[in-house]
């Protein structure tokens, strides 16, 4: 069994499922999933895959869990309760055999918003660790310790770095559960003040860290269809988010519509009432640029705002992000596949994305154009059109 608890999942969706229970309990979405590795064929541990799916669907919260969750200073007493009542509906997710899309598998999920949010990261989880499982049987474990050492000392090494912070962000694409805990393991011992947390809750439960996340991806995709119109959309999710938290978590996602047309909605307001901004694709050099350009434009001194990168980030590239931005603003990292799965072969470019919501279309547009998902090009287009974006090269 590789998923033993629902609490192996990144803060995120918690914090996102919070808000739909309050603002949004009756929207309906549905998922789907994309394999961007060339060349991999899933279909042949299908049925490794279901006889996990079914074992993450019999999981419930424990009383212990539920504690956990419910002294975060942010979660509120009746999401709890929820909580407490609360499975992954097996019915919501259907995995077939698909010759013709990449990766050989199609993995789709329909159903309840509140009731389907949890589904992405296990799942994601159970794939990747199905796959190497049967790619690397015998797992290179002392090659990933050496690298992650490397990546350890380049960050202890240099007395530059004093204020250098690091978050792992890797369930999603780990190489295993017992690999991830491994890793989290040595970050916390070796570290110190430079491991700053984790996005996966189990693992700041059970390692006593700082559970890491705020937004993703389907949140503001969502409000494509659930706000009041859908220029206003990315306005009415950072509103919503804040009558939720009242100021915690105010990390804004910033590349849902590319980074110029959040910058045209991320005003005045929101630069003063949000506490900085996540990198997710395109150049972070360009992006964090731009970003503290725009806090001065707003006359907001950036050296109070804190810049969260976590696109692909390898330790170098990150380490040269804090070296370009020091001093300038606050800086932090979240680092994923190149911490949970970098033992010798090339980790799986797996992901699930919203692709409807109340039976509507609902794309991210992102500064990089291969991230971009929607499986209607017309919305797509249209999209592109009320958000004064470039048109598709």
């Amino acid at each position: 069994m590789i998923i033993h608890s629902l609490l192996d999942t990144d803060l995120y969706k918690f914090s996102m499922m919070q808000v739909v229970l309050h603002h949004f309990p009756a929207a309906q979405v549905e998922y789907r999933f994309q394999c961007r590795t060339q060349g991999v064929d899933l279909s042949a541990h299908l049925p490794e895959i279901q006889e996990e799916i079914d074992a993450l669907c019999a999981l419930r919260f424990t009383p212990e869990e539920l504690d956990y969750i419910g002294a975060l200073r942010f979660i509120k007493s009746d999401f709890v309760d929820f909580l407490g009542l609360f499975h992954l509906p097996r019915k919501c997710i259907e995995l077939t055999v698909a010759p013709d899309q990449p990766g050989g598998i199609s993995v789709s999920v329909k159903g309840p918003w509140l009731h389907t949010i949890l589904f992405e990261i296990p799942v994601l989880a159970i794939i990747n660790e199905v796959y190497f499982r049967h790619a690397m049987p015998a797992p290179e474990l002392q090659e990933g310790r050496r690298r992650l050492r490397e990546k350890i000392d380049m960050v202890c090494s240099e007395p530059d770095l004093a204020k250098f912070r690091v978050a792992e962000y890797g369930t999603r694409r780990r190489f295993s559960r017992q690999w991830h805990d491994e890793v989290v393991t040595v970050l916390k011992s070796s570290m110190g003040e430079h491991f700053a947390g984790t996005s996966n809750v189990d693992m700041a439960m059970r390692h006593g860290l700082v559970p890491i996340g705020t937004m993703g991806h389907e949140y503001l995709q969502a409000c494509q269809a659930l706000g009041p119109r859908l220029r206003d959309s990315q306005v009415f999710a950072l509103e919503t988010w804040a009558k939720e938290y009242r100021g915690d978590l105010g990390i804004a996602l910033s590349d849902v519509y590319g980074l110029d047309a959040f910058l045209r909605d991320f005003d005045m307001y929101f630069c003063k009432l949000f506490d900085g901004a996540r990198h997710d694709s395109g150049d972070p050099f360009i992006w964090g640029e731009k970003i503290i350009g725009h806090y001065l434009n707003n006359r907001v001194d950036p050296r109070t705002k804190t810049l969260v990168f976590s696109d692909a980030l390898t330790f170098p590239l990150a380490i040269e992000l804090a070296r370009r931005f020091q001093g300038r603003a606050r800086v932090s990292f979240g680092i994923g596949t190149n911490l949970t799965n970098d033992l010798g072969l090339q980790p799986l470019q797996i992901v699930m994305k919203m692709v409807r919501c109340n039976d509507q279309p609902v794309a991210k547009v992102s500064d990089a154009p291969e991230k971009t998902m929607c499986d209607d090009p017309a919305y797509l287009a249209y999209l592109r059109q009320v958000f004064d974006l470039p048109p598709e090269n």
